[in-house]
């Protein structure tokens, strides 16, 4: 059994999700960033049992990369088991952290043709001391609307690792 981790991230906490998927995962993995060109991703699907896709949202959208990925290779991914995590701020929410009540998840799987057999909504984290300035002072707004954390000088992360491995433990005995 073969599991092919693939993940968006903008600040890293998708691939730290990943990673953690991949450590909980008790056969063979692979973790690859769609941004890494040099890869034969059509190949690697091809090799892979099951296949897992992670994207972070960054202003209310996933990267253009994501859906160029998904619209390249919907077909084989219909294929085979698959999973898609989108994380997001919003999940922190308790009303906003399923696939039918995340508005992104939602509007994602409603654009693409690829139909996962899995769908997991998870909570992101918000680094403010990392951000450049621009995208501190935009979060920081987006945040004080939505009622969220708007000390700068903090970060906070809001992923709930116990749901990760829940998510790791059904990926690793077949469950997607």
């Amino acid at each position: 059994m073969k599991t092919l981790i693939l993940y968006f991230t903008t600040d890293g906490q998708t691939k730290k999700i990943a990673e953690r998927l991949a450590e909980t995962i008790t056969h063979e993995v692979e973790l690859i960033s769609l941004k890494d060109q040099a890869v034969n991703f059509a190949e690697k699907i091809a090799n892979a049992d099951q296949i897992v896709i992670g994207a972070s949202i960054r202003y209310g959208h996933f990267s253009p990369l994501v859906y160029q990925f998904v619209e390249q290779h919907y077909v084989a991914l219909n294929q085979k088991k698959t999973a898609f995590y989108g994380v997001n701020l919003t999940a922190r929410k308790e009303n906003r952290n399923t696939p039918e009540t995340n508005t992104y998840v939602r509007k994602f799987l409603a654009k693409v043709k690829w139909q996962p057999n899995h769908v997991e909504v998870i909570a992101g984290a918000l680094f403010y001391p990392r951000y450049k300035t621009f995208d501190r002072i935009m979060i920081r707004f987006i945040m004080k609307i939505t009622k969220g954390e708007t000390d700068t000088s903090k970060e906070y992360e809001y992923t709930n690792w116990q749901q990760v491995e829940e998510f790791g433990k059904k990926l690793s005995e077949q469950l997607i």
